[in-house]
């Protein structure tokens, strides 16, 4: 006789979660457990346990517990699994059963979990993408604001403490002086908060594995590699450049149909910080390597200077995965040099 064994599945909430235990022979126990209680709820389960989650906030604190008392965990894609997110039946005890149904079917879209470190350093690039993007609003606004008082300001003016102080110096009326100082106000505040966070992320990345090996390559800072092996992880987690480039969002979403093959824009399923921050180093990159600068160029003439950088970046993140994977160091990456070890 086998050994019997169960497919969970868990609707997480900050407080509590719903659980969907389904065994060997087809049958469902729904419970609910408060987050207090999750560890007993572990060992409870045991080895012959699978079990599956939707990535939230809290997911990756939930299966460090987890993984230490159950077989297999399966932390799933909510973009990609709508079976939950466009159900006419939008309960915990629906979505536990969904999850638990079709993880004994082996059907989950899984994304992958982080190290403690990875998560953190990655937690720090989406608070700093944040916080440059109220910057950005406010910066619009300021402009606005000059716009119609029929000023035009510079580009560069408020990215510095010298034109943020220029700014002070205009004289609207009384309410709009106010609500323009406020802002500026904001900015620096913002911008001391922006450098601290680099900071911290320059400082956790180093000490992640594949940074050096990145920083190596002209183009990647110390933020770039730190941001791009927060999300990267370990590349051997990747069997081939193109399965990097899928996880990241940079593959042409394709359509088949009969004798016809369509290939349209890029997919954008991953990190959309790790493509901002691939596409600006490799425009970098191409600067200081010749066979870039002509790869680009010659997409560039033919496709547009969109489709181009795209192209670029997919380009350059294939150099990334063999560099990682090969434990390169560059000695001259403007000729592609490698450092002897």
């Amino acid at each position: 006789m086998g050994v019997k064994t169960y497919h969970v599945g868990v609707d997480l909430h900050r407080n509590n979660f719903t659980y969907c235990v389904r065994d060997s022979n087809g049958e469902e126990t729904v419970g609910k457990e408060e987050i207090g209680n999750l560890k007993k709820f572990a060992k409870r389960l045991g080895k012959h346990a699978s079990v599956a989650v939707e990535a939230t906030g809290n997911t990756w604190m939930f299966c460090r517990v987890l993984k230490e008392h159950v077989g297999r965990l399966v932390i799933v894609n909510p973009n990609q699994f709508k079976v939950i997110s466009r159900s006419v039946k939008k309960t915990d005890r629906n979505d536990a059963k969904k999850l638990a149904e079709f993880l004994e079917k082996d059907m989950l879209p899984e994304v992958r979990m982080k190290d403690e470190l990875q998560a953190k350093v990655a937690s720090l690039t989406q608070t700093r993408e944040k916080l440059v993007q109220l910057r950005t609003v406010l910066k619009n606004k300021i402009n606005n604001l000059f716009a119609s008082q029929f000023i035009q300001l510079k580009r560069e003016e408020l990215s510095s403490e010298k034109g943020l102080l220029k700014v002070l110096t205009y004289h609207f009326d009384a309410i709009s002086d106010v609500e323009l100082r406020v802002m500026v106000d904001q900015i620096r505040s913002l911008n001391k908060s922006i450098a601290e966070l680099e900071k911290a992320i320059e400082e956790s990345g180093s000490k992640m594995d594949g940074f050096d090996n990145l920083k190596s390559i002209k183009g990647i800072g110390s933020k770039g590699a730190a941001t791009l092996m927060s999300v990267i992880g370990n590349v051997n987690d990747f069997s081939s450049a193109k399965r990097l480039a899928a996880y990241i969002g940079i593959v042409p979403r394709v359509s088949d149909s009969n004798d016809t093959s369509h290939h349209g824009r890029i997919t954008k399923l991953g990190s959309k910080i790790a493509r901002t921050t691939l596409v600006q180093c490799a425009l970098i990159a191409k600067k200081y390597n010749s066979y870039l600068f002509h790869f680009h160029e010659g997409i560039k003439m033919r496709r547009g200077g969109a489709k181009a950088n795209i192209a670029l970046a997919r380009k350059f993140l294939e150099i990334i995965y063999r560099t990682l994977k090969n434990h390169w160091i560059f000695e001259d990456f403007t000729r592609f040099k490698i450092a002897k070890t």
